[in-house]
């Protein structure tokens, strides 16, 4: 007879439970690992030391500067350069990398750093993280990672330095730094308060062809994702040679920026010069997705306009990248499923390759959740705050797209509607579906019920 130990059935379900825990284990540390950073930047922004007048700042409102940081999204309710000090300024720095980065590759660089042996578990967890499509060259990936990220956010200072010193002396040097690296990982955090008047943003530069150019570069550079950039870099300039996601993530980033900026030209900005209403025409096109920097004051836009942007900072970037937001191909695969909806397609198809129906399904689930977070959270703040829920809804889609332009209400909010933007912007940065999927049972039901027949449209 066998043993309570030797019983085959107790031991294959204690294996399945252990494989379910290892699968599950990637999204946990993810959340922990962001949510742990984030609460450790607080303390540190909260201590008389992070701010010019050497007073502790309220956890609360410490707890929001954090969280914005490390999602990288850049909704602040205290001005970044008049409130912080250097030593706040520069808390909230590593913390803009750390999120750009992600918590977990930034720990993978360590261990690679100390020479360590990453293991497998280790491997799949980074593949989590930053969107990988598969566990294989994971390290290699992580190594082009942090070398793309160094170099570019190095480029992108250099290139803004000479004028950034021409205009404030040595302190340029580090407003050029800061930039970069706000821009690259789509942070849209400035300190340019100081200089131009709190939370004015860019907006001293909106005729600066240099700045202007720079920050765009970085900002699309970084929101394409490292796993595109890998596929160029293995097959050029051949487009045929790309995988579809990587297709898919030029094309929509492309049509993303042209028709908004094409808009925006017609319909906004008529009282701007030509070459200026061009440059903020195009900036506020690229900077919604997800970056959060503005050149002009976002009250002045129309209706349509600022909607057109909300569409935006939802959308956000690509998978695999710095920024956040539903992702590009999220957006894409919906396009492409009503297309073949339209043509009564049994198939979803796209630059000659059918797209899993699994695939179609998670992109309509990930829209959902967005839309939910985003009107529920706005109607819920309007309702505490008695604000015009239109401006309500500016911000909650601001913040769970991880983008940080704001039309100015965030500093005055109560807390809970501060708390409300803090779980907006940890769940957009983090990952709707890394949360769902980290607390609910990734047990299969390989049931099938009765087929029900439903009318939609």
């Amino acid at each position: 007879m066998l043993g309570k130990a030797d019983n085959p059935e107790k031991k294959e379900e204690n294996k399945e439970t252990e494989v379910k825990l290892k699968r599950k284990s990637p999204f946990v540390k993810i959340i922990i690992g962001f949510a742990l950073v984030a609460i450790l930047g607080a303390v540190l922004l909260s201590l008389p030391i992070s701010s010019h007048e050497r007073v502790y700042t309220r956890f609360d409102e410490a707890l929001f500067t954090s969280t914005s940081a490390v999602c990288v999204t850049g909704l602040v309710v205290k001005d970044t350069a008049s409130y912080w000090s250097a030593f706040g300024q520069a808390i909230i720095l590593v913390l803009i990398q750390i999120g750009g980065l992600g918590v977990i590759t930034v720990a993978a660089a360590f261990a690679l750093i100390a020479r360590k042996r990453i293991s497998i578990m280790q491997r799949s967890t980074i593949q989590e993280a930053i969107s990988a499509p598969k566990i294989g060259g994971i390290v290699r990936l992580t190594l082009f990672i942090l070398i793309m990220t160094v170099a570019f956010e190095t480029i992108g200072a250099v290139a803004m330095m000479p004028e950034f010193i021409a205009r404030f002396g040595g302190k340029g040097v580090w407003m050029a730094f800061f930039h970069s690296i706000s821009a690259f990982c789509n942070a849209g955090f400035d300190v340019m308060g100081a200089e131009t008047g709190n939370f004015s943003s860019l907006s001293g530069f909106a005729s600066s062809p240099l700045i202007n150019i720079v920050v765009m570069l970085l900002i699309v550079i970084g929101g394409i994702g490292y796993i595109t950039w890998d596929d160029i870099r293995n097959n050029k300039l051949h487009f045929k040679r790309y995988t579809v996601q990587t297709k898919m993530i030029l094309v929509t980033s492309a049509a993303l920026i042209i028709v908004p900026a094409v808009f925006f030209f017609i319909f906004e900005f008529s009282d701007l010069a030509p070459g200026k209403r061009i440059l903020v025409s195009l900036f506020q096109a690229v900077t919604p997705r997800t970056a959060g920097f503005n050149t002009v004051d976002l009250n002045e836009m129309t209706g349509a306009g600022r909607v057109i942007i909300i569409v935006l900072m939802l959308i956000g970037g690509s998978p695999g990248s710095t920024a956040g937001g539903m992702k590009t191909t999220t957006a894409a695969v919906l396009f492409c499923s009503m297309v073949s909806v339209f043509r009564r397609k049994h198939e979803t198809g796209v630059f000659g390759r059918r797209i899993d129906p699994s695939v179609s399904h998670v992109a309509a689930a990930i829209l959902m959740l967005y839309l939910t977070l985003f009107i529920g959270s706005g109607l819920v703040i309007s309702t505490v705050e008695g604000l015009p829920v239109n401006v309500c809804l500016f911000e909650t889609a601001s913040a769970v797209g991880t983008v940080g332009l704001s039309l100015g209400i965030t500093p005055g909010l109560g807390l809970a509607s501060k708390l409300i933007l803090i779980v907006l912007m940890f769940i957009g940065r983090v990952g709707g579906l890394t949360i769902i999927y980290a607390a609910i049972s990734d047990r299969k039901d390989s049931s099938r019920l009765p087929l029900g027949k439903v009318t939609v449209g």
